[in-house]
């Protein structure tokens, strides 16, 4: 059911090759419209008001959310990824709204702990089908939430499933199982890239993550910033903000370097992209779809500037021996809860329990993943005091 409520895109008129609202392929279980937001704007505020947003709150993006207060997390980064979506955006068109409920989306199928979560989560689910946030993500939207009476999930519209799901680009014969089922039902057009408001909060997510651990790196002492000095596009940005503020405390010129690494790199994104458009000369949203290549993108330079970055953060931060110790305990919290509740799910919690009841084995371990995917970082580790310190309170 398309939606029907027309509206500019912030006071802006749409581009045409924009995802509009006005045209949207809308949602798999028929609503009437809102009188006064388009569908785009309801599918982000059903996104805001669900559970496993305000989860994201304690849940990990690198420090485990004990760790310190002021290190970032799953919340604090879709914020950063979902400001930095909607400014692009804006500058070319296209819709908003769309593009910040794609932000703030796109980590709800994360598990507790990060990336040591899910590593974990994907080894103990190999047997059963395997574990994938994107897929996370999707079942999350449609089927985890439980808001409404007439339907599982938020059912959010097509445009932004097909975001969540094909974010990084087509799936094709590459998608997980988990999202290839959903798509039998409800086909999300697996081969195709995904609309170009997608595309743009995918590298959002690029740009502020790379720059938010930067600073979080740096804070906790993993790195300095003599380290980052050979590293291109941000050691030349920590030397410009020393030249032109030599007096500034460190955390100011740490700010400031950030600061000018993010500008840059919006910068050549939104130069890019413009070329990219005007080479290509889509006609709607439909077309963008249907282009042999992303119209969202870094340039050249800008891209290998970025994987620099990456592999600079990869060797002095994520592997760094500090962060190593608690992945390593993190993994163990996770096998532990998911070997204990496949063997013994009568010790899940009543509603949990109850659907584990007419499980088969399969069935129950895909059931435990979801349980434990939905936990924040202290809840799991509290779950886990409760089931294995003989010592602890059992609730």
């Amino acid at each position: 059911m398309p939606c029907t409520f027309a509206a500019m895109n912030g006071g802006h008129q749409l581009a045409p090759y924009a995802c509009h609202p006005a045209t949207s392929r809308g949602r798999l279980h028929p609503e009437p419209e809102s009188a006064t937001r388009t569908c785009f704007q309801r599918d982000r505020d059903r996104i805001i008001h669900c559970a496993a947003f305000r989860r994201l709150q304690y849940k990990t993006q690198v420090f485990v959310n004990h760790e310190g207060d002021f290190y970032r997390t799953r919340l604090t980064h879709s914020l950063e990824v979902s400001q930095i979506a909607r400014s692009v955006c804006r500058s070319l068109g296209l819709d908003e709204d769309l593009a910040e409920a794609l932000a703030l989306a796109h980590d709800l199928g994360h598990p507790p702990f990060g990336h040591a979560g899910e590593d974990a989560l994907k080894d103990v689910m190999e047997p059963f089908g395997g574990f994938d946030h994107n897929a996370q993500s999707l079942a999350v939207i449609t089927r985890l939430e439980h808001r409404y009476a007439g339907f599982e999930g938020l059912n959010l519209t097509w445009e932004a499933l097909e975001g969540v799901v094909k974010h990084n680009g087509p799936l094709g014969e590459g998608a997980s199982p988990a999202i290839a089922r959903y798509c039998d039902e409800h086909d999300l057009e697996l081969h195709t890239f995904a609309g170009a408001e997608a595309q743009v909060a995918s590298i959002a997510d690029d740009i502020a993550y790379n720059n938010h651990d930067i600073e979080d790196g740096l804070r906790a002492g993993l790195f300095t910033v003599d380290d980052i000095a050979d590293v291109p596009l941000a050691g030349p940005m920590f030397a410009d903000a020393r030249r032109d503020h030599p007096e500034a405390e460190p955390s100011l010129l740490m700010h400031e370097a950030v600061r000018r690494i993010f500008g840059a790199m919006v910068t050549d994104l939104l130069e890019e992209t413009g070329h990219r458009l005007a080479n290509a000369k889509p006609g709607s949203a439909g077309d963008v779809r249907g282009l042999p290549a992303p119209v969202a993108a870094f340039s050249g330079a800008m891209a290998e500037n970025v994987q620099a970055l990456k592999a600079f953060l990869e060797e002095n931060m994520y592997r760094h021996y500090k962060l190593n110790r608690m992945t390593s305990k993190a993994r163990r919290v996770v096998r532990d809860l998911f070997g204990l509740l496949v063997a013994e799910p009568e010790c899940l919690p009543t509603d949990w329990r109850r659907r584990a009841a007419a499980a088969g084995t399969p069935e129950t371990a895909q059931l435990v993943a979801d349980y434990i995917a939905g936990m924040t970082d202290r809840y799991a580790l509290d779950e886990h005091r409760r089931l294995f310190d003989v010592q602890a309170r059992t609730s």
